[in-house]
This record gives C-alpha cells, sequence and structure tokens, in this order.
C-alpha cells in the first residue's frame, strides 16, 4: 500500500502542468491503478493456488518496481508524457494484485480463531501505507520541479521523480525479504475435501464488499470539495484537516474484532453518518468570489470581489455548482459527526468483509475467490470516484448522500436476508459449532 501511494499525488501534480491535459483525464490517471489491480488480482490469485506464494509475489513486487522506474522516466519522451504516465500507473496496480495473494496466505496460515486479528493487523499496516506514503511526498517536495539532472543515466531527480524512484527501492527490499529473509512457505494442514463452498454466501460477500469499498471510495473522495464548499476552507486547510480524519480511520482498524454481529453493526453505523450528513435548515453555504467576478451578482455581493492582482485562493461553493444557492450548508457539527460515524462503521465492516469471507471459502485453496473480492473491491474504487464527480458536482449534497443511504440500506438487507448462510465452511459443515 506504501507503493501504491507514493507517487500519485506527483503524478496528478505534474499532469496539472500540460496544457492538454484536463480533468477527465487526471480522473483516469487515479482510476487507472485500481482498474490494473482489478485486472490482475484473478491472475495471482490463480497463479498462487498451483504454485509456491513466492512467484506471484516476487514477479507483482518486481512489475510494480519496473513502473515506478517507467515513470521517472516519462518525461523523456518528446510527446505523449501524460500516456507514458497513465501507463505507468496501470502497471502500479498491476502489480498491487498480490494483495489477493498475500491475503489467501493469511488465510491458509491462520485459525479461524486467529484470523480476524491477523486480518485487522493487515488491515491496519495497509493503512499506514496510504499514511506515510503522502506524507514522505509531502517531505520530498523540497527538492522542487527543477531538481538535478544524473546525465550519465539520464535521469532527471526533482519533486515528481524521486517519490517514484524511491518506491522502486522499497519495492527491490520487499523481493529480497519474500527471497531470503521474511516469507516462510506454509501447506495449509487442512486436507482436502470434496464438501462444497456455499455459493451464495461467497457471491454476497463479493457485493457486499464492493458496496463496502464503493461508499468508502465516496467518502474520500468528497470530503475534501465538499469541506471546501460548505466551510470556505482552502484547500491546503482541507487535505490537511481531511488527512488526519483519514489517518484516525486507519489507526481504527486495528481494533476490530468479530464476526458478522459486527459487520452488520457497521453498515448501521454507516448509514447513521451518510444520514447525519444530509443537508437541512435556512443556512446557506458561501458562495466562491472568484467564479462571479464577472457576474452581474457582482453588484449586489461587493464584499465577495476580490482585490485586483489578488494572489488569494478562491473560497467557497462555486457559482457554476447551482445548488450552492439553494441548498442548505452542512453544519461543521454534521461533518464531524458523521467522520466519526464513518471513521468507526468503515474499519469494522472492511476487515470483517474479507475475514468472514475467507472463512466461508474453509480450507480450499484461497487464490482465485481472494482475487475475485479483491478486483470487487478494486472496480468500487474506480466506480466511486466517477459517481461521486458527476453526482455531486450536479445535483449537490442531498441526492449524493441520499443515494448512498439508498446502497447502505440495501446492503444492510442483503446481509440481513443472507445472515444464516455467511458462516464459517467448518460450522456450515458441522464439524465445529459456532
Amino acid at each position: 500500500m506504501f507503493l501504491s501511494s507514493v507517487g500519485l499525488m506527483w503524478s496528478i501534480h505534474f499532469l496539472q502542468t500540460d496544457d492538454s491535459t484536463d480533468a477527465s483525464f487526471l480522473g483516469w490517471v487515479v482510476a487507472a491503478y485500481s482498474i490494473g489491480q482489478m485486472v490482475a488480482s484473478p491472475i495471482f490469485g490463480w497463479w498462487s493456488n498451483h504454485r509456491p506464494r513466492r512467484e506471484p509475489l516476487v514477479c507483482s513486487i518486481s512489475i510494480n518496481l519496473a513502473a515506478n522506474i517507467y515513470y521517472a522516466y516519462a518525461y523523456l519522451p518528446k510527446t505523449y508524457n501524460k500516456y507514458h504516465i497513465l501507463m505507468s500507473r496501470v502497471f502500479v496496480g498491476f502489480g498491487a494484485g498480490n494483495v489477493a495473494v498475500v491475503r489467501s496466505y493469511v488465510a491458509g496460515a491462520t485459525s479461524l480463531n486467529e484470523r480476524t486479528g491477523a486480518m485487522a493487523n493487515m488491515s491496519a499496516c495497509q493503512a499506514l501505507g496510504f499514511i506515510l506514503g503522502p506524507a514522505l511526498q509531502a517531505c520530498l517536495s523540497f527538492i522542487g520541479e527543477e531538481g538535478v539532472t544524473l546525465d550519465f543515466i539520464a535521469l532527471k531527480l526533482n519533486m515528481y521523480t524521486t517519490p517514484a524512484l524511491l518506491a522502486a527501492v522499497f519495492g527491490l527490499i520487499n523481493i529480497l525479504l519474500v527471497i531470503y529473509l521474511c516469507f516462510l512457505e506454509r501447506v495449509d494442514i487442512s486436507e482436502e475435501t470434496v464438501e462444497s463452498i456455499d455459493q451464495v454466501a461467497v457471491m454476497t460477500s463479493n457485493i457486499l464488499f464492493f458496496i463496502i469499498m464503493f461508499i468508502f471510495a465516496i467518502f474520500e473522495t468528497i470530503t475534501t470539495p465538499l469541506s471546501m464548499d460548505m466551510f470556505a476552507w482552502t484547500r491546503e486547510e482541507a487535505v490537511l484537516y481531511n488527512g488526519i480524519i483519514l489517518c484516525c480511520i486507519g489507526f481504527v482498524s486495528i481494533l476490530v474484532f468479530g464476526d458478522r454481529p459486527v459487520l452488520l453493526i457497521g453498515l448501521v453505523i454507516i448509514f447513521c453518518g451518510f444520514f447525519i450528513l444530509l443537508p437541512w435548515g435556512n443556512h446557506y453555504p458561501k458562495i466562491q468570489w472568484a467564479d462571479i467576478k464577472n457576474n452581474s451578482f457582482v453588484t449586489q455581493m461587493p464584499d465577495l470581489v476580490p482585490a485586483p492582482n489578488s494572489t488569494v485562493e478562491p473560497t467557497g461553493c462555486p457559482i457554476e455548482q447551482t445548488w450552492c444557492q439553494y441548498t442548505p450548508a452542512i453544519h461543521i457539527a454534521q461533518f464531524f459527526s458523521a467522520d466519526f460515524l464513518i471513521g468507526v462503521g468503515y474499519p469494522a465492516c472492511n476487515v470483517m468483509s474479507y475475514t468472514l469471507y475467507s472463512k466461508i471459502l474453509g480450507p480450499k485453496p484461497q487464490g482465485v475467490y481472494m482475487g475475485w473480492l479483491t478486483a470487487s473491491g478494486s472496480g468500487a474504487r474506480t466506480l466511486g470516484p466517477v459517481f461521486v464527480s458527476h453526482v455531486y458536482t450536479h445535483l449537490g449534497p442531498r441526492w449524493t448522500f441520499s443515494l448512498i443511504c439508498g446502497m447502505v440500506a440495501g446492503a444492510i438487507i442483503l446481509l440481513i436476508s443472507a445472515y444464516r448462510r455467511l458462516i464459517a465452511f467448518s460450522v456450515r459443515h458441522g464439524r465445529i459449532v459456532e
């Protein structure tokens, strides 16, 4: 997760210096990682079922390493630089398909009693990677856009390329750890069984995981623009405060224990969080003056117009978002209360969904099934930002959060209807009592 987060922010910043790059292309750059992971996860999962898990792990990390080096040299071609950056992000995501291999390994190396704690620890490590990656990128920004050039290898070291090269170094360290030191192959002690897996439970788990990841992708995408629109925060303030919130959510992951009841309670808490975000009252958001200075509204709102040649960042709700003029503002207490509830509910749902999934699969090799679960989550992380960018921009928070509440309610109904089937393989076949 650390390797995947390093480089994305600077990819976007670098592309913003290219006049031919529009917001739509930037969206594809963000989605490229998830698309690559979605394609690769079932492949690496199938590989891990039939060969030692070291092989797909080393291969996937090598692809990730090469992709980061590819990105570092994306500036060299005279044309189409942005497409090289896009392809490098696809390959980075393809390399991240090894998440399915890691989950299947953890499932095979733990007992039912150990699995929830092991999965929670793995989730916490993933969250820590997402946190430390952007933090390290910020630390490397002092190098600047010009940086230094190493002529003998035609490499420019600057604030855009250094994070990717550092990710490549960490990738090399990971390969050495997998081959020589830390990764011990373990054959499942459970004997082969002809008993079948409950495919309804498998499908239900995949749908629930998709919804959970889809909702969180929306949440992490919308928090920055929502807080800027509603509270007139600057971009720096929004990124800082929301980054702290996401950091706290990551650390909550390690505290999750339980089973089906925890998953159900987590979904109910998430529903409450998004329900609280629904706008109400007669207080409206501040309109962003930068977008109305040439509009007739200026004569009515002179205080909103900046001084000539002002370098102050415009704040508030952009006037082109017509809902800003008639949708009530979300209060700061609503925002933080919802963040707290979602921050408690999401880690519970995330950890318990794939922990429960691994228990449903039982002693059978889980690589392919974990690959499909990871692909489901990657698809959600691809579609979530697309959904929110269209619905929020054109219809506003009321429609956005109402639709999300509907999705969560549907997930709760689905979970309740399949509740009795979402049990461990050994429990289902009477080997142990739940």
